[in-house]
């Protein structure tokens, strides 16, 4: 168990780091940002740095021997790097964790070998092979690449009328998987914690609206029945207790009809780490997603996840979105979180804003 005073390692210096040292500091444990961009925003709230590429073994290793746990804030880490980390101090996530879900052929098959439902998938890693993925799940379908996918990018649309060799061009034909399509009615998450001694915690399902790909609004609590919610929450425990999980995670879930004129539940995907669906925590939950993961990777007593209000909505302030600063610091309830990011890009997330209604 770490003790106050020990620090953390984290491999991502953005908005997600920059949150989860923050969250750190509150607790009395120190942050150690390792990222390869020098205007990372997550070293302004760290007690160090290290400006190093992720393929930097020397670096890494130096990095490594400087921290007490090492974490990441986002999938993508290079399975090499951390295997480096992880063979000179503890990692958690575990390598395992970024194995299965940096791969989405990987992540569906581990899904469905639990026993839990995921939309129809096929892999497909040339023209034949897509036109035979087609023919089998039908049109539309989503050709999605099997590495390196966020916020819709890596991914298209094949459309009846459409040109299934022109939609593989566009992600320039790297290996990738064809998902049927699913008539959901709402998306959900799942956003928990868990720790290595099998303790697990499970916030209220969150409801997510998307913009032009990217998520704009979550909703917290879902409007899901008790029974779905109950299962949705087994489901992302299973697939916790299966990956030797350490820290929060969060699991996308497409809401569909079951047939019977009820509802159920398909996983999308699976997130590795802190996620943005579970922003409203911050004000809106007993223990932030942030401060869980803290206590979850430094082996200490897991948080309370009551809701500290009637319901929560995060919106994030996506490019110029940002603009809106002074009327939303202006507006009496609004949580505002400004992340320290330069210039406001098309699609790229500046900060967000949280609301809670009260009590009755």
């Amino acid at each position: 168990m770490l003790t106050p005073g020990s620090t953390i390692g984290i491999l991502g210096g953005g908005q997600l780091g920059r949150m989860i040292a923050l969250a750190a500091a509150e607790l009395g444990i120190r942050v150690h940002i390792y990222a390869p961009e020098a205007d990372s925003p997550a070293f302004e709230v760290a007690s160090r740095h290290t400006v190093a590429a992720y393929e930097d073994e020397d670096a890494l290793a130096a990095f490594a021997r400087e921290v007490d746990v090492v974490t990441y804030e986002f999938e993508n880490i290079p399975a090499a790097s951390a295997e480096v980390i992880a063979a000179l101090v503890p990692l958690h996530p575990g390598v395992k964790a970024l194995s299965v879900t940096q791969d989405r052929l990987t992540e569906k098959d581990f899904i469905t070998s639990l026993g839990i439902g995921t939309a129809p998938y096929r892999k497909v890693d040339d023209l034949s092979e897509l036109e035979s993925a087609l023919q089998a799940l039908g049109r539309p379908g989503v050709l999605k690449t099997r590495r390196f996918g966020y916020d819709g990018k890596g991914q298209a649309i094949i459309r009846p009328d459409e040109d299934a060799a022109a939609a593989l061009a566009s992600l320039r034909h790297a290996p990738a998987i064809l998902e049927g399509f699913v008539p959901f009615t709402r998306e959900v998450s799942v956003v928990a914690a868990r720790s290595s001694d099998g303790s697990f915690v499970a916030y209220d399902l969150c409801e997510n609206t998307h913009r032009h790909h990217i998520l704009d609004v979550t909703h917290a609590p879902a409007r899901l029945a008790a029974d779905v919610a109950r299962k949705a929450v087994e489901a992302a425990r299973l697939i916790a207790d299966s990956l030797e999980y350490a820290g929060v995670l969060a699991v996308e879930m497409f809401v569909v009809d079951d047939g019977t004129g009820g509802e159920t539940v398909l996983v999308n995907e699976i997130a590795p780490r802190v996620h943005n669906s579970g922003h409203w925590t911050i004000e809106g939950a007993q223990t932030s997603q942030f401060a869980q993961h803290v206590r979850a990777i430094s082996g200490w007593p897991l948080g309370a996840v009551g809701m500290t209000g009637a319901a929560a909505t995060m919106t994030n302030l996506i490019g110029d979105d940002v603009d809106n600063w002074r009327s939303i610091a202006a507006e009496p309830g609004a949580h505002l979180h400004l992340y320290g990011k330069g210039a406001a890009r098309p699609g790229r997330k500046m900060g967000h804003v949280t609301r809670i209604a009260p009590l009755a």
